[in-house]
């Protein structure tokens, strides 16, 4: 028999061999259980089976065991079997511990959740704030016809500043949302690395002016007094030379001056097959986001004998309407904010859902979506329960995820 050291390191080599695969038992046993069912197991019974896998005899009873007691390698033994019992109790603490602190629902997008790099944080007003530019060129996307060149180098020259604090993710989605916006773009794809450096694709829009009208409203452009902070998309209410009627504002041009007479004009045919007058310049893609107020250059969407009308006056001012709060925008804010999306879908006559009810379907258990409503026949439902069924042609409002809407879009279809 060695020396006491040399069979406590005997001991001490052993254990540690031995114990390497019941402590991973032992911490996988505790993690699963804690995060799936919340529920701790005892930590003996963990104990016990680690030493039965590690082979000594048996649980702790081993402990107890003549031929282990009386055997000449007594000592090494019970340091090694100490070292296995220590070592799972152990790797059960942590397992349960991390199971306990682990949030219930991680995705990919959490768990692969990317910030900006320090050094490129500026602190204003006590919060940290990037910077985040353009680089390279402006790819665009197959299937779409090529962006022009000064669509190109309009995007490449922008810049904009977010919360240094948000992730990568929703720093792209905010990037692509105000490209959209602004350009009208008709899709955008933005990838953002941690220098806030944008690499930018886009497809060019489908249509310029006329997409933004709707059906039976004509644009004409006029010179008018405008209120200050006057924006694209405010209904106003237009004064012309006493006559009064609404309208919803397109584009603001501003050059400082009114044009004393009225511009050249040119005759266009109508949807309707009549004919209207309109100046020639139309330069909405000059707009400004907001007036200084004053004299400018106005683009308006308003009814055809309303427009007629206009095109006569000489004395044109604006009076912009209140829209109230709109408290759904913040609502919407704040599920983009959490990478949630709203999409509307049509279930079709070959889909899954067609026959089922949104219970059998699982749409949140297994989906990973919340239906907000069903529209049948024309009607919609909202907030819709479990027992609600699905038919072919209905209309889904759902909410969820981009990837779980995609999915369950095929789905649907």
């Amino acid at each position: 028999m060695a020396s006491l050291p040399v069979e406590i390191l005997y001991g001490l080599y052993l254990g540690v061999l031995t114990g390497l695969v019941p402590s991973f038992i032992a911490w996988l046993l505790g993690f699963g259980f804690k995060y799936f069912t919340g529920i701790t197991i005892p930590g003996l019974g963990v104990v016990g089976l680690g030493v039965m896998i590690a082979g000594l005899n048996g649980g702790l009873l081993a402990l107890a065991d003549p031929s282990l007691t009386g055997s000449a390698n007594q000592l090494r033994l019970t340091v090694a079997l100490l070292v296995v019992l220590m070592g799972t109790l152990y790797a059960h603490g942590q397992g349960d511990k991390m199971g306990a602190s682990l949030p219930r629902r991680m995705t990919l997008r959490e768990l692969t959740k990317r910030t900006l790099s320090a050094d490129v944080v500026e602190l204003v007003g006590g919060r940290g704030q990037a910077r985040i530019t353009v680089v390279g060129e402006i790819g665009d996307i197959e299937g779409y016809p090529p962006l022009p060149a000064a669509l190109r180098e309009a995007i490449r020259a922008e810049t904009w500043t977010f919360p240094a604090d948000l992730p990568l993710v929703e720093l792209e989605s905010r990037v692509a949302a105000a490209l959209r916006t602004e350009y009208d773009l008709v899709e955008v794809s933005v990838t953002l690395d941690e220098r806030a450096r944008a690499t930018v694709s886009a497809a060019p829009p489908t249509s310029g002016l006329s997409k933004h009208l709707k059906p039976g409203e004509r644009a004409v452009s006029v010179d008018a007094l405008v209120p200050t902070g006057a924006a694209r998309g405010d209904e106003v209410t237009v004064l012309a030379d006493g006559e009064r009627f609404d309208a919803r504002l397109l584009g603001v041009v501003e050059d400082g001056t009114t044009s004393g007479a009225s511009p050249p004009a040119e005759t266009a045919e109508t949807d309707g097959g009549e004919e209207v007058t309109a100046p020639t310049t139309v330069a909405i893609d000059a707009a400004v986001s907001s007036a200084e107020g004053g004299p400018a250059r106005v683009t308006l969407a308003l009814g055809r004998q309303s427009a007629t009308t206009l095109l006569a006056a000489d004395d044109v001012r604006l009076i912009v309407k209140s829209r109230g709060v709109r408290r759904e925008f913040e609502l919407v804010g704040l599920l983009r904010r959490t990478g949630k999306r709203f999409r509307r879908l049509t279930v079709g006559s070959k889909s899954v859902l067609d026959g089922q009810t949104l219970g059998e379907v699982g749409v949140r258990d297994v989906h990973g979506v919340v239906v907000l409503a069903i529209r049948h026949d024309g009607s919609w439902s909202i907030a819709p329960r479990g027992s609600h069924s699905i038919a072919a042609g209905d209309d889904l409002l759902v909410v969820g995820g981009k990837s779980d809407l995609d999915a369950f879009g095929e789905v649907a279809a």
